[in-house]
């Protein structure tokens, strides 16, 4: 699916449909507002009375036709007439949403999570002996036009649980800045291969790290408030 469905009316269309939109809408209004008002003239302009103040009978046609709305006004206001009478009723056109609301998207803006998505991909299911498991980490752009975004072990982290038991993260003992800021074009991934040893690991940096037991463990990323799909696997 093209991820500009799910963008605004005026982020999408720009801003002359925004606004042809909105001024047709205004039209229509004015125009049921003309027509009540062109039918209470016409109304009150003739009376429902015969000679005598007498009612008029259902055959009579002393007064004409009857007053009733019988057409629509042939004549539709055109957008500046109706920005003048949108003025002479103390009304206003909707304005322009502001910049803080639909600010454009610049190239080399930070990335929202909205225009990000983060998946964890593994070699295997299975890892027998000695085998490490490798995993595909990618971040996509998904947005209109490129963005920054920081890819570094810092900013994205690579969790390995089993059960409740945190095993394994990447965020462990990051040594240095620890930053990696790239700028992402719109579809291109940005990847990295994350290996594990098979050894637990703590934040603390503690100097044993215990060899992890078989078993089934699952991975997933994480960066900021996104989080991957979970890649499940076993240790044998």
């Amino acid at each position: 699916m093209d991820p500009d469905t799910f963008r605004g009316d005026v982020g999408v269309d720009g801003p002359e449909v925004y606004w042809r939109r909105r001024v047709s809408v205004l039209t229509g209004a004015l125009v049921v507002v003309a027509v009540v008002a062109w039918a209470c003239s016409s109304a009150s302009g003739g009376s429902d009375d015969g000679p005598g103040g007498r009612p008029a009978t259902a055959g009579s046609n002393e007064h004409g036709p009857s007053p009733s709305v019988t057409a629509w006004p042939t004549a539709m206001p055109s957008p500046s007439s109706t920005a003048r009478a949108v003025g002479a009723g103390h009304a206003s056109l909707p304005r322009t949403p502001s910049p803080g609301s639909h600010r454009p998207r610049r190239p080399g803006d930070r990335c929202d999570n909205s225009d990000l998505v983060v998946s964890l991909r593994g070699r295997s299911e299975v890892y027998a002996g000695r085998r490490s498991p490798k995993f595909l980490l990618t971040v996509v752009n998904i947005g209109r036009v490129e963005c920054t975004v920081d890819v570094g072990p810092r900013a994205i982290e690579v969790r390995i649980t089993s059960g409740a038991d945190r095993v394994w993260s990447t965020a462990d003992c990051v040594s240095g800045e620890g930053a990696d800021v790239r700028r992402l074009s719109r579809g291109v991934p940005h990847v990295r291969m994350v290996d594990w040893d098979r050894r637990r690991s703590a934040p603390d940096c503690r100097a044993a790290r215990p060899e992890a037991r078989d078993g089934t463990y699952v991975a997933t990323a994480r960066l900021g408030g996104l989080k991957s799909p979970k890649v499940v696997f076993h240790l044998h």
